[in-house]
């Protein structure tokens, strides 16, 4: 009955192993996702909505991770279970934290950036003032003409 126990633990464990190592996978793909996005980010909503994804990616890992210090801290408690797997399954398992840890980490970073900059978009169109059709009407036209012309033509005998 011993012995059954235990390899049923350790058949339980493995496929906690492996669903963690699928979970990780699911992990970088979304991330690409992201980081596609940020590439393509130019407003203040695009920043906002990045922010937004940044933090929740981060609390997913950190979320993550305490439930990996959780079958750690089951490993440590009853490595008599497991025989010379447990050493094995601890070392992956703490692996598995710090990998969850450095992205909850760099998404938090990834975050930060996106705010500042969405901040910054946010006071840059805050202070400038509306433009209206015709002021870019206007603006449009003296890009065209070139700013030497009226002097062109109000002094036609001068030379440049």
């Amino acid at each position: 009955m011993n012995t059954n126990v235990r390899k049923l633990y350790a058949v339980l464990s493995m496929l906690s192993l492996l669903a963690s190592c699928a979970q990780l996978g699911s992990f970088e793909a979304q991330n690409t996702d992201i980081s596609k996005a940020a590439q393509n980010a130019r407003t203040y909503a695009d920043h906002d909505n990045l922010v937004k994804q940044y933090e929740n990616s981060a609390k997913e890992m950190q979320v993550k991770a305490e439930e990996q210090r959780k079958l750690m801290q089951h490993y440590e408690d009853r490595s008599y279970l497991y025989g010379t797997n447990g050493q094995t399954f601890q070392a992956h398992t703490s692996a598995m934290i710090r990998s969850y840890d450095r992205a909850a980490r760099e998404n938090l970073k990834e975050a930060s950036f996106h705010r500042e900059r969405a901040a910054e978009l946010a006071k840059r169109d805050y202070a400038a003032p509306a433009e209206t059709p015709s002021q870019r009407n206007n603006r449009e036209n003296k890009a065209k003409v070139g700013p030497d012309s009226t002097d062109k033509i109000e002094n036609p005998g001068k030379t440049l």
